[in-house]
């Protein structure tokens, strides 16, 4: 199996300008993305879908990342994100004729992703095939959730649900992290979910995705807790 990574990272980001770049613990966000991948064994190529030069050389610096140029008319607010991947799919054969059999999509705000995850969620994604043609991450959740009504009011959605947490059948969010689909769905479709998808739950904290000042509050905290984790860790096994 051949795929092709795909790290969508334009540069038109309203609510945190040059948010795939943004520093997090010093640390580009794209870097997140590209490191995690490259621990990841597979098949296949890098690239990094990009129309804003700053983007583009954060990309450059690493060897086995291409860096696809994308079109002002696929890179607005209203632009689909699958322009992006068939873009970078037919770039990546006009330019170094490769094929590939499927496209991965990697979002560049999720951080907190692992590699070990990455390396897993493609295992299962061939392991469903060819009874799925594409597989993406879930988020559980056991939230009660409430909706409004037409008449501006709040009603709880599942009326009957266990007031208890614990007891709650969970709902599962689609969470961006990572996305499989067979090329020739999404050519035929336009759509990252293919023909017939199905999920793959990962862990909460993994699944953070950047969106809002917030999130970055939230991934610096959690980055900072690890890191004083990691040394307080290093710190015992050289004592002891």
């Amino acid at each position: 199996m051949r795929y092709l990574v795909v790290i969508p990272a334009r540069g038109g980001s309203k609510g945190i300008p040059h948010k795939n770049i943004y520093p997090i613990q010093g640390k580009p966000l794209l870097e997140y993305a590209l490191d995690c991948i490259s621990q990841v064994e597979f098949e296949g190529d890098v690239a990094v879908s990009t129309d804003d030069s700053m983007i583009a050389a954060v990309a450059a610096k690493y060897e086995n990342v291409v860096v696809v140029e994308r079109p002002a008319e696929i890179s607005g607010d209203t632009a689909k994100p699958e322009a992006a991947l068939i873009h970078a799919l037919n770039y990546m054969k006009e330019q170094y004729n490769k094929e590939y059999d499927a496209v991965i999509t990697l979002q560049a705000t999720s951080p907190l992703r692992k590699s070990e995850t990455v390396q897993a969620f493609l295992a299962k994604f061939e392991e469903n095939l060819p009874e799925y043609d594409t597989l993406l991450t879930l988020s559980e959740n056991r939230s009660d959730f409430w909706i409004k009504t037409e008449d501006g009011q709040y009603r709880r959605l599942y009326p009957d649900a266990p007031r208890r947490r614990q007891e709650r059948t969970p709902l599962y969010v689609e969470n961006s992290a990572i996305y499989a689909t067979m090329k020739d769905s999404l050519l035929e479709t336009e759509s990252v979910l293919g023909k017939k998808a199905t999920g793959y739950v990962i862990d909460e904290m993994e699944a953070v995705d950047i969106n809002e000042w917030m999130d970055i509050y939230t991934v610096e905290g959690i980055l900072a807790l690890q890191n004083k984790k990691d040394k307080e860790t290093s710190y015992e096994n050289n004592f002891n």
